[in-house]
């Protein structure tokens, strides 16, 4: 039998740098969507879709989704650790939020390419 120590300094470490991760991509996605609004300055619907018509800011935001649906998924769950005592209950919450994650996801895509 092996003896496993359950809590630690590096048990969360991952989960951490991941979060900061992925807040940094959201923070730069934000920056070049303000400098794109402000030397673009939409004004009209057809002004938005030319915006979102390049295939990088496609890219830029849909990165910008995932890094927000995978950041929410880590916050969300750990709450749901800390907080939510009964295994099933728990496991019921955290596969509606990853169904709910993953559907967003999908509208995300839906959104930016018109599938």
């Amino acid at each position: 039998m092996v003896n496993r120590i359950l809590v630690g300094a590096h048990y969360g470490l991952k989960d951490w740098v991941i979060q900061r991760a992925t807040a940094i991509i959201m923070a730069i996605y934000t920056v070049i969507f303000l400098a794109v609004i402000i030397v673009v300055g939409p004004d009209s619907f057809a002004a938005w879709r030319g915006v979102f018509a390049n295939g990088f800011m496609k890219f830029a935001t849909f990165l910008f989704f995932v890094s927000l649906f995978y950041h929410a998924w880590i916050g969300i769950r750990d709450i749901w650790m800390d907080y939510i005592k009964p295994d099933g209950l728990r496991l019921l919450l955290m596969i509606a939020t990853a169904a709910a994650l993953v559907g967003y996801a999908g509208w995300a895509v839906q959104i930016l390419w018109r599938i």
